[in-house]
């Protein structure tokens, strides 16, 4: 049975969480393990070559917005901040399949909301009375279901705020927790254009935080692959040995372990751990096909099935939120009729062209106030364990901001307790 080196980290899972623990740790004179326990990093955020459409996809269309400080310092360390692309403003393009209407929300650049007295870049149908009616979410205290702080119907959240509020939440709005959607509203609308302009992969999400991330730790840590943790032994309130599927380690009194699993794993290794247990589905499909030109990259779609359109150089994918009706559909059914959807907004031929459709029944805890009560923080009962992953108490959504912070926060505690114990 191998003694770990005084002073390892071992990181368990190289999702987003465990790779920005990582990084964050990656300058310490300390050993760092990440193990994985599948044959590929990056969990929800991984990219693959897809052998139905011959193009590399995305296991998820993640967006981001460039107030996310925490994931964009994360790209920035890594080097590939560069692929973060988007436009030059914050603006949102939407189009709403019942009548045809199409519209462009225009952020101003500053924290001054000049946009809002503006009708051409407002939300179509609405005054600026509406918008002051976000206050009471904005600010609330507590927290309850979304529906009973505000009226979640009319222009402005049909619109806009609604549609937002799904793909961060991944839930009905209505039953969504209002603390996080608050905390979402103030780290973005709320500080104006600087902090809204949405960000996408320009070649893939993996290619922006795993691949760069795997490249950057090459001699700062090591990565083992196929390396299932199935069991913690603990004494005297510390972790005392890891079994995982490739062998037995002994932990040091120097030696500390960061959780960055998802939660229903996270349950199954620590006795008692609290965590949530009800969880919401997405489904992402992608086409082989090239956008019209002049599409708008990512485009919100109301009344139809789509939610979401990515227009990406020689492809185009859907997101679908809060999406379990879909999960019993036939895959080729779907796929045709999420398509029709995607041809009529675009012009293009009816015709399915070459597809993929990614669907994860668990692809977020369900952020419901009940749900978000439940969420750990990174500490737990052992003092050499700690938490990561974007189901732990963040203060946000399930988003990638959430997870980049979650490892960081868990990569500064054991830095902490290092530092106190040398």
């Amino acid at each position: 049975m191998p003694l770990s080196d005084c002073g390892t980290v071992h990181i368990v899972g190289a999702g987003l969480a465990g790779l920005a623990a990582a990084v964050r740790l990656s300058g310490l004179a300390r050993t760092i393990v990440v193990h994985e326990a599948t044959l590929q990093p990056g969990g929800r955020c991984r990219s693959f070559q897809d052998a139905a459409t011959g193009m590399m996809i995305d296991n998820g269309t993640h967006l981001l917005l460039s107030g996310n400080d925490a994931a964009l310092s994360y790209a920035a360390a890594i080097g590939s901040r560069s692929d973060l692309i988007g436009p030059a403003e914050a603006e949102f393009s939407f189009v709403d399949i019942a009548d045809g209407a199409r519209w462009t929300v225009r952020f101003s650049g500053g924290r001054i909301p000049w946009w809002v007295f503006d009708k051409d870049r407002r939300v179509p149908q609405t005054g600026v009375a509406d918008y002051l009616a976000l206050a009471p979410l904005i600010w609330t205290k507590g927290d309850k279901p979304i529906g009973t702080i505000m009226n979640c119907a009319g222009p402005l959240f049909d619109r806009f705020i609604g549609p937002i509020l799904l793909a961060a939440l991944n839930i009905s709005p209505r039953d969504g927790s209002s603390k996080l959607a608050a905390a979402l509203l103030r780290e973005t609308i709320v500080m104006g254009g600087k902090a809204c302009r949405p960000l996408l992969a320009r070649d893939g999400i993996g290619n922006v935080f795993i691949e760069p991330a795997l490249r950057y730790l090459r001699g700062r840590a090591t990565i083992s692959l196929q390396d299932e943790l199935r069991a913690i032994e603990f004494s005297s309130g510390s972790a005392t040995r890891l079994d995982f599927t490739t062998g037995s380690i002994t932990l040091g009194r120097g030696d500390a372990v960061i959780l960055a699993v998802p939660p229903y794993i996270a349950t199954a290794l620590l006795p008692g751990l609290q965590a949530p247990t009800q969880f919401r589905g997405i489904v992402n499909a992608h086409f082989r096909a090239d956008p019209p030109t002049r599409s708008p990259a990512m485009l919100g779609v109301l009344n139809g099935t789509c939610e979401w359109i990515f227009a990406k150089r020689g492809h185009i994918s859907v997101t679908v939120s809060d999406a379990s009706r879909l999960f019993d559909i036939p895959k080729a059914e779907l796929a045709q009729q999420i398509w029709n959807e995607v041809a009529a907004i675009t012009g293009l031929s009816a015709t399915l062209p070459p597809w993929q459709l990614v669907r994860e029944r668990r692809a977020t805890f369900a952020a419901t106030p009940e749900q978000n009560a439940l969420r750990p923080g990174p500490q737990t009962p052992w003092r050499n364990v700690y938490l990561a992953g974007d189901w732990t108490a963040t203060g946000l959504p399930a988003t990638v901001e959430g997870a980049v912070r979650s490892g960081y926060r868990a990569a500064d505690l054991v830095s902490r307790a290092l530092q106190d114990a040398a």
